[in-house]
Parts: C-alpha cells; sequence; structure tokens
C-alpha cells in the first residue's frame, strides 16, 4: 500500500533529511507511525494514526494494481484500500507538518546543502 511514501512525500521527506514511516496492519486497522528528526537527534516530532481498512480474502476481478497509485505493486489489493492508505499518509504527513516537521527539515536541508 502507498500510505509510506505518501507520507514521506507529503512532509517533503527525502534521501537527506531524516524522515521514517512505519506501516503495521493488525485486525483490519492500519497504521501509519510516521516521524522526522534534527540531524543531530535533539528535535524530532513523532505521530501515529490509524484507519479501518477493508481487504477481501480474494477479489472477484483480480487485482487492480496501478503503479502511479503506489511505490510497491499491491497484488490483489482493490483499489478502496489501495487510496485509504494512501489518504492515511497524506493526513499523517499533514499532522506533522501542522506539529513543526517543515521547521525541522529545512534545516536539515540547510545543513546538508552547507556541507
Amino acid at each position: 500500500m502507498s500510505g509510506n511514501g505518501n507520507a514521506a512525500a507529503t512532509a517533503e521527506g527525502g534521501c537527506s533529511v531524516p524522515v521514517a514511516v512505519h506501516t503495521a496492519m493488525k485486525d483490519g486497522q492500519l497504521y501509519l507511525t510516521g516521524g522526522v528528526w534534527s540531524l543531530d537527534g535533539s528535535d524530532s516530532i513523532q505521530e501515529t494514526m490509524q484507519a479501518t481498512i477493508h481487504v477481501p480474502a480474494q477479489h472477484e476481478d483480480g487485482p487492480e494494481d496501478d503503479p502511479q497509485l503506489v511505490g510497491i505493486t499491491a497484488r490483489n489489493i482493490p483499489r478502496g484500500p489501495q487510496l485509504a492508505a494512501q489518504n492515511l499518509g497524506i493526513s499523517l504527513a499533514n499532522l506533522l507538518l501542522s506539529k513543526g516537521a517543515k521547521n525541522i527539515l529545512d534545516v536539515a536541508r540547510q545543513l546538508n546543502d552547507a556541507h
């Protein structure tokens, strides 16, 4: 599912800034935990969000894979749960940004650019 990638992309993370997202699925609940850290680790913001994801045991019509929607192909996962994961990732990123993640990431980028 695409929750991870959407959280990192919406939070404007990348290879040179400390952004992480962990995904877990349990009992029909998708949990995304995301965080950003300053380069020295002295400042951080971490949050967890969850959404109910209904994935049928077998999708009758076959997979609805959309390589533009997911970074890793989600075989046999219908479009509805894929979109729910994508939206959860975006919501998580927006929550992190609203709590100051952009400031932490801006400083990290500036320090990286200076080196």
